[in-house]
């Protein structure tokens, strides 16, 4: 392939994912190489680097609608993606078009061979992370909100230092390549600190304490954001307590949403003392209350029943369901909760079927299981017994294909049905329950 070369957009889909057979590698040495292949492109963006356990895209979506709102050109990175693969390439909330997809693609792939000569075959990720530097660069964003993928010190987007560095919290995930402890997750994650940054964490106990001994030693002034005390919670959101803005709503869902509020906000007086974006505190407001984050406690009104969709896939993501199941309880249809999950098999699934079960709002409940169509997902039986084993639901039911089990679960609900265990599912539910016509790909040639 050369750099003339002219790709569809679903072309360009199918040679990235093409690069996935190289795995997760971690390490900055293909991005970076890429990187200058591109010209540089990141180092003429400023903005914030954000990783985290959990809590990244909320604090993306928080920080993104307060600067689109203050008239600001924004670039987001959410990831995973829901409905389309351009999701992770945002400006001012809207996706790449498919077309500026393609000539992206077209412009970077033909440089995997020349880095792949020196440094290896670099990855999907290490790919799209070029894409989106280099995209933010010719579209000139002001600022540049980007969530790290895994990890923090070797991941690709850490080729790049926007000036704020923000850690959202630590807890045990990717334990297989990120370390076994708190202690040695929280290392992989605070190397994103860089000397000259301004850092800013919700972290608590032991992961606070390497996050503070890797500030110290790089020199870059930390902040400690504490959850915002929460006033109160609805089915819209919540309402919760900042110093110098008092009470303030929150158009995010889950009273775990305060302390996210509270790294959000603290993240943009970083920004603000950066020199990178001011922004007022009426600004703050309104950004908060019309912030968003699709397919994460998201409430959809189908054919006159609640659907709730959240991700879910981790233990500490269930627990922050389980607790929002419960405040929202009292808001959503009445009746037994159905809940479909499905989960990917290298996730802690025991861990996320024992922290849903905690859920009072699920005793009694109806839980289909099902699969999740990916390589990595768990046999929905395998489900099933995970859930017959805990004393919860009143009946488990076996559908192995997500629609299906999405269309069981909307014919024979009593009250709300939940979708959780895995993003995939979500966003597979999503695109079959909301039509958005930014999220629509082309039909290939030849496509129905």
């Amino acid at each position: 392939m050369t750099g003339d070369t002219t790709l569809s957009y679903a072309e360009a889909v199918r040679a990235l994912g093409e690069r996935g057979r190289f795995g997760v590698r971690l390490g900055l040495g293909r991005t970076q190489a890429l990187l200058r292949q591109l010209g540089d492109p990141q180092r003429e963006l400023r903005g914030a680097l954000v990783a985290g356990t959990n809590g990244k895209g909320s604090v993306l979506a928080l920080c993104g609608s307060v600067l689109r709102g203050a008239g600001l050109r924004v670039g987001e990175t959410p990831k995973p993606h829901l409905v389309t693969y351009r999701e992770r390439l945002q400006i001012d909330g809207r996706p790449i078009a498919p077309d500026a997809f393609a000539a992206l693609a077209a412009r970077v792939l033909p440089l995997a061979d020349r880095v792949a000569r020196r440094h290896g075959e670099p990855t999907e990720f290490e790919l799209l992370t070029a894409m989106l530097f280099r995209w933010f660069a010719d579209e000139g964003v002001e600022v540049a909100l980007v969530e790290v993928g895994l990890g923090g010190r070797l991941d690709a987007t850490h080729a790049w230092d926007g000036g704020v560095a923000v850690v959202t919290n630590v807890d045990l995930d990717h334990t297989d390549r990120l370390g076994t402890t708190i202690r040695q997750i929280a290392r992989e994650k605070a190397a994103i600190i860089e000397r000259g940054d301004l850092a800013v964490t919700g972290a608590t106990g032991e992961a606070l304490s390497v996050i503070r001994g890797r500030a110290r030693r790089v020199g870059a002034p930390l902040t400690v954001a504490a959850p915002a005390p929460l006033v109160r919670h609805d089915r819209d959101g919540i309402v919760a307590r900042l110093p110098r803005l008092g009470d303030v709503i929150v158009g995010l869902r889950g009273r775990h949403q305060a302390a996210n509020l509270a790294v959000a906000d603290a993240t943009m007086d970083a920004l603000a003392a950066a020199g990178i974006a001011a922004t007022d505190d009426r600004q703050r407001r309104d950004g908060y209350a019309a912030a968003r984050w699709p397919g994460r406690l998201e409430l959809l009104g189908v054919g006159g029943r609640d659907v709730l969709l959240d991700g879910a896939h981790n233990p500490a993501g269930a627990a922050a369901l389980a607790q929002a199941l419960d405040d929202l309880r009292p808001h959503l249809s009445p009746g037994s909760v159905t809940l479909v999950m499905g989960a990917m098999a290298d996730k802690d699934v025991a861990g996320i079927v024992a922290a849903l079960s905690r859920s009072a709002a699920l005793r009694g409940a109806t839980v289909i299981a099902t699969r999740v169509g990916a390589n990595r997902a768990l046999e929905a039986a395998d489900l099933a017994a995970l859930w017959r084993a805990t004393d919860v639901p009143a009946q488990v039911l076996v559908s192995g294909d997500p629609m299906t089990a999405l269309d069981l679960a909307l014919e024979q609900a009593e009250g709300a049905v939940v979708v959780a265990g895995s993003l995939y599912l979500v966003g597979a539910v999503r695109a079959r329950l909301f039509d958005d016509p930014l999220l629509r790909d082309p039909v290939p040639e030849g496509g129905g």
